[in-house]
């Protein structure tokens, strides 16, 4: 028999090399689901819309960069899936627009899943349950939903809630493109209140100390979920997954109790449609 040359060993190493890379790869990445096939619009990165005005979600400090409880999230999604996360600023009621006309991955604003909107994009897993309450001054004498018939209430135009301050039989509603805007023209008694989601406005009321309180009663819980645009089943999948894994070991958790002070995930969340 030929005894093995230092030729022959070089090649068996490099054969062995091979092989070893080959079958981590396939471990990595057992599917087509990879980075390289995740049907993004720049290869290795993931754009994302958020609207960077909508604290505790999504906020923008002095230089003008990202930060909150979203972006923090879709942040760690994005580096276990081996992206680099591109956040783009969007007016909310744009954001599902240009996500249909295909400027960006995915939306990571934190939007109710609903019916409606399932037929028009598709849903990673629900990442957060919260719900909607009325915020009224602190000198304000309404208490229930029910003293607002023939007061006035503003409402986030676009947004779930719209049926709900419509339902309560108040003398007008007004529709605002932002929170904020909302917000302030309760302060400035331009209305007598405003629906809001619950985690968003205890937090705003907390960290900027605003003359408002939050009734009691919630007018509907919802999941929230961030969208893609129909026909990315390969990065709905791998974002799922990063989620997933998120949450077991408890790295979502720590996230979101630094930021709200608890864990609002889900504990049954409403799951992807995959056509």
């Amino acid at each position: 028999m030929r005894s093995l040359t230092s030729y022959d060993s070089k090649f068996t190493v490099v054969g062995v090399t091979l092989i070893v890379v080959l079958a981590l790869f396939l471990l990595i990445c057992p599917s087509k689901s990879c980075a390289a096939d995740l049907e993004l619009l720049v290869p290795g990165q993931l754009s994302a819309a958020t609207e960077g005005t909508y604290p505790p979600y999504s906020m923008a400090d002095a230089k003008g960069d990202i930060y909150g409880l979203e972006v923090s999230v879709i942040k760690e999604i994005s580096r276990r899936i081996g992206l680099k996360y591109e956040p783009v600023r969007m007016k909310w009621e744009s954001i599902l627009i240009g996500l249909l006309a295909g400027q960006y991955d995915m939306s990571s604003a934190t939007m109710s899943i609903t019916a409606e909107r399932q037929q028009k994009v598709t849903y990673g897993d629900a990442w957060l349950e919260s719900g909607s309450r009325l915020v009224v001054r602190n000198d304000s004498p309404i208490r229930t939903k029910g003293d607002f018939k023939g007061k006035t209430v503003g409402v986030l135009v676009a947004s779930t809630w719209v049926p709900l301050a419509e339902a309560l039989g108040a003398r007008e509603v007004k529709y605002y493109k932002s929170d904020s805007d909302a917000i302030q023209d309760v302060i400035n008694k331009n209305v007598d209140g405003v629906i809001e989601d619950a985690i968003t406005i205890s937090y705003a009321i907390k960290e900027s100390k605003l003359p408002l309180r939050v009734l009691d009663e919630y007018l509907d819980r919802d999941q929230r979920g961030m969208a893609f645009k129909k026909g990315k089943p390969n990065l709905v999948k791998a974002y799922n997954k990063a989620l997933a894994d998120m949450i077991a070991d408890g790295t979502y958790a720590k996230i979101a109790t630094e930021i709200v002070g608890f864990d609002p995930h889900p504990k049954d969340p409403i799951r992807s449609i995959l056509e």
